[in-house]
């Protein structure tokens, strides 16, 4: 690996709070464990060979990086396409919320994996890339990389990346670590809507999902939440979200199935309020009626008490209007997630 020229040591990729992470908190050294006894029902080597790779340009490596990934995720993209949404000309590199967003907007779902090598690890053997931001340089002075993990090998301790100029990368894993350590052990997964990170966790994927809905077309939300709440059945954010994907798709019903299903299960003002206001878009003034004194009552005094009110009054003044042959569908009122 070539050095790291002045430019290069000086250019910056974060800010703010995430800087604060490289101030190493402490985190265990993995990598002599991982190979001394290898987790469980990981295979011995994982590589793989069809992830694409793109030469990096001069301190693009994040847009390199994300189209590698977008690309063995299906969603065909080269670098220079992602220069724009990811590259900050100022700081010579991508911060990594504008990664995480340019994955977005390309359509992929990024969500932020654990800070273990053991996760990068089943994320490969699952068959998915992983960015992984690393510091090539020093504590004082560093160099911010990103590259692409597309597998190990635990027999020669090594993890394989595409990196920079570089089409196979071979890192002992001490060097991966200890370069990925200093960069805050940040990594993420970027995958198309359906699919999450095998080993990605409920709060990181709620996130992800939420971030992706604001950017993604409702259908691929739909996709998006539906895989989401089949991983994490008892999430009522995932519930509302994809309630309200579905009702922005225009798929009625499909909302109204999810915002019932939310309401039994959880019993939240939120899950009445829309529901009530699916109801009263699907022409069941009754059945939203019910919903909306059902929201009112739970809100109570508490801070959705005016949104659980406000549908019950758009429900209210749905009853009292003579109906019309060619009225479309009624206000949804205060609808939330």
């Amino acid at each position: 690996m070539s050095q790291p020229g002045a430019a290069a040591r000086r250019r910056l990729f974060l800010g703010g709070a995430a800087c604060a992470a490289l101030a190493l908190a402490g985190c265990a050294v993995q990598a002599p464990r991982l190979l001394a006894a290898p987790p469980a029902g990981l295979p011995r080597r994982v590589e793989l060979t069809s992830t694409p790779f793109f030469p990096q340009e001069e301190f693009q490596c994040g847009p390199a990086a994300l189209a590698t990934a977008l690309s063995a995720a299906g969603l065909p993209t080269r670098p220079e396409s992602l220069v724009g949404k990811v590259f900050l000309p100022g700081r010579e590199g991508s911060l990594q919320v504008e990664m995480l967003a340019g994955a977005r907007r390309s359509g992929a779902v990024a969500t932020v994996i654990p800070g273990a090598l053991e996760a990068v690890m089943r994320e490969t053997a699952a068959g998915n890339p992983v960015v992984v931001l690393q510091n090539l340089g020093l504590s004082w002075a560093p160099s911010w990389h990103y590259a692409v993990v597309i597998g190990y090998d635990l027999d020669a301790g090594r993890f394989l990346l595409r990196s920079g100029p570089i089409e196979r990368q071979e890192l002992p894993f001490a060097t991966f670590e200890h370069t990925w350590e200093r960069a805050g052990r940040w990594a993420f997964a970027a995958l198309p809507p359906g699919r999450l990170p095998a080993t990605a966790d409920e709060a990181e994927a709620t996130r992800a999902l939420v971030a992706f809905e604001r950017a993604a077309p409702p259908r691929q939300a739909v996709q998006a939440y539906a895989a989401g709440l089949a991983r994490w059945p008892d999430s009522l954010t995932l519930a509302m979200g994809l309630g309200n994907a579905q009702y922005a798709a225009g798929d009625l019903e499909a909302a109204r199935r999810a915002f019932a299903d939310a309401a039994q299960r959880h019993d939240a003002v939120v899950a009445y309020n829309n529901l009530a206001s699916v109801l009263l878009a699907l022409g069941r003034g009754t059945q939203a009626r019910e919903a909306a004194l059902k929201a009112v009552d739970k809100a109570g005094d508490g801070p959705l008490a005016d949104s659980a009110r406000a549908t019950l009054r758009s429900v209210d003044e749905a009853a009292a209007r003579p109906p019309r042959a060619d009225r479309g569908a009624a206000s949804t009122g205060g609808g939330q997630r």
